[in-house]
């Protein structure tokens, strides 16, 4: 159990480890690490699978977790680095290339693929190759391999600070309608350069990556306008709502004497008073939708906070993905808690049953969606499929955590609920529901309700997916902070205006519809998702497709469950309030 828990901690990978300290001529490790499409980020190979200079032995260095979640699939190099030691075209390796070898690289060079190196847990990126291409008619198309390779690091005293990699020192090889086999002599020069950066601040240097672009530019003029927008939009709401409610109240709480000529206006929300608390069909789902939904409220919460905080290195998606999946398994406590508590209070018997759904409503569609993902990237052998250890470890995060935790605040939860206790009696007999034009319908409730909290998140999209799905760095936390407080309030607010709506027109099935109206930003979302892909991406290929949209799928289910179950409270607290103010016979 301690090996275990010391794996778990091990999995929210902090911002750098602490390096090694050298002396002169002490050897200094490069590993290899990973080959890929340059647009495809997370479509990755180990360096190994192409032709190139490889040790007879492989010796593959041990990952945490992060590292494996990132697609690190980290082995020993033959490149020979001594410390403040400088090379100057040492020959590596000489490789024959057959007719084979040569197809394979030029793909690989026409894809633009890139390599990774790690030096000290610094990584260090370039291109395998070279393409060039000009002209019309005739149409030039040539390609180049780089032999050479010349490495740049800087060090201060016994650390080592920062290191690069650079590929013009010497002209490629052009691997262009040559004879095979076709020898290519493998050459590395080091060069080492002093420097007065601290050790402790190397974490600033290493950010400055020249490889991928630089921290994205953040366009301050639209983020500000759409925090306008959204702030006039939920002032709007509260102050329209507030006068309605103020005339309703004045209207509905008349007494009697002053009611006797006014017994037909008695219509709208008041007069569904008597159905508006009943329970809706499908409590169970209901109620694991709404523990779900909370649990990634806390786990949203819970990863920006850390993020701001500069608790693991944002940087690597393998990270973030570590610090998800243990904060997912630990916080399945607070899903069994909010639903095995709302079951009990609408009246429900077999909670065990409860808790089994809530422990499987997301956890059961990601595995799906995983195992597919997987697989796929297991039949094109890359470094995205995770190892079977790393499977076992994920499953026993969830067997021996997530789901015991489930259990146990479903325990919690359901000793500690009590009565709904609901303002108006509900009457045997359900009321009989008036039809209603089509711009009141569930269907136009959901597209306003799905739209308004999406459109105030809509300039966040790009960056976050940007980020996600792209080779761009985001840094701003507390932004997206204040954007995602922003996200919750429109849902909050939208929702109680769609209630208030549906209960004007008489309809008190606004149980399962606050869920689904503000659920919808999903929706969008993916619709949004779309757009990414095609229009504003380079991405391509059956792997990186299949990934990017089951993984999307899920962030958008995710969504769903999210804003939900914000919107049910939301809308929860509402019509308990008016009904309490409600003056009853």
């Amino acid at each position: 159990m301690a090996t275990f828990l010391k794996v778990v901690a091990l999995a929210v990978t902090l911002n750098f480890v602490n390096s090694a300290t050298y002396k002169e001529g002490d050897e200094v490790l490069l590993y290899v690490n990973k080959v890929g499409p340059y647009f495809n980020p997370h479509e990755t190979y180990h360096y190994y699978q192409l032709p190139v200079c490889r040790p007879k032995q492989i010796e593959h260095k041990s990952l945490t977790l992060g590292e494996v979640l990132d697609g690190d699939r980290m082995a020993k190099s033959l490149y020979e680095i001594k410390f403040r030691k400088e090379e100057d075209k040492k020959v590596l390796c000489k490789v024959h290339y057959s007719e084979n070898d040569l197809s394979l690289l030029r793909n690989a060079i026409e894809d633009l693929y890139y390599f990774e190196f790690v030096i000290d847990e610094i990584p260090i990126r370039g291109f395998i190759g070279h393409l060039e291409e000009g002209g019309f008619l005739p149409h030039s198309h040539k390609i180049y391999l780089w032999a050479h390779l010349h490495f740049n690091i800087e060090y201060n005293g016994d650390h080592i600070i920062y290191a690069n990699v650079t590929t013009k020192e010497i002209s490629p090889v052009s691997i262009d309608s040559v004879p095979t086999p076709f020898e290519v002599a493998f050459t590395y020069s080091v060069k080492w350069y002093q420097s007065n950066m601290k050790f402790e601040d190397r974490g600033k240097r290493l950010r400055d990556n020249s490889f991928f672009p630089k921290t994205l530019e953040i366009h301050w003029l639209s983020i500000i306008n759409s925090m306008v927008l959204v702030f006039l939009l939920i002032g709007f709401v509260v102050i329209i709502m507030t006068r309605v409610l103020k005339s309703d109240f004045a209207r509905y709480n008349l007494d009697d004497e002053e009611n006797d000529d006014l017994d037909q206006e008695d219509n709208g929300w008041k007069i569904i008073h008597t159905d508006v608390f009943r329970f809706p069909p499908g409590k169970n789902v209901f109620c694991a939708i709404l523990g779900v939904g909370s649990q990634f409220l806390a786990l949203a919460t819970g990863i920006l906070l850390m993020a701001m905080l500069g608790m693991f290195n944002v940087h690597r998606h393998g990270a973030i993905n570590s610090a998800g999946i243990v904060l997912y398994a630990f916080t399945s406590c607070i899903s069994g808690y909010v639903a095995a508590n709302m079951f009990k209070k609408m009246g429900g018997d077999n909670w065990v049953w409860n808790i089994n759904l809530t422990s499987s409503l997301f956890a059961l569609p990601f595995f799906l969606v995983w195992a597919i993902v997987n697989s796929v990237a297991w039949g094109y052998g890359t470094t995205q499929a995770l190892p079977w250890q790393t499977v076992i470890l994920l499953m026993a995060l969830w067997v021996f955590v997530g789901y015991p935790l489930t259990v146990i605040g479903g325990i919690f939860g359901k000793n500690w609920a009590v009565s709904f206790d609901a303002p108006c009696r509900t009457k045997n007999i359900q009321r009989e529901i008036p039809s209603v034009p089509w711009y009141r319908s569930a269907f136009a409730h959901c597209v306003v309700g799905g739209f308004l909290p999406f459109s105030a998140i809509s300039v966040e999209l790009y960056y976050i997916f940007a980020t996600l799905w792209g080779r761009e760095q985001y840094t701003l936390f507390g932004i997206l902070f204040i954007v995602y407080g922003i996200l919750l309030s429109v849902t909050a607010c939208i929702s109680v205006a769609l209630t208030y709506f549906q209960l004007s027109a008489e309809d008190y099935r606004w149980w399962w519809r606050s869920i689904f109206s503000a659920g919808s930003t999903g929706m969008f979302v993916f619709l949004y998702a779309l757009f990414y892909y095609f229009k504003r991406s380079n991405m391509s290929g059956a792997l990186q497709s299949i990934e990017f949209f089951g993984y999307t799928f899920l962030t958008c289910y995710v969504f769903f469950l999210m804003l939900g179950t914000v919107s049910f409270f939301a809308s929860l607290k509402f019509v308990r309030y008016i009904y309490v103010n409600l003056k009853m016979d």
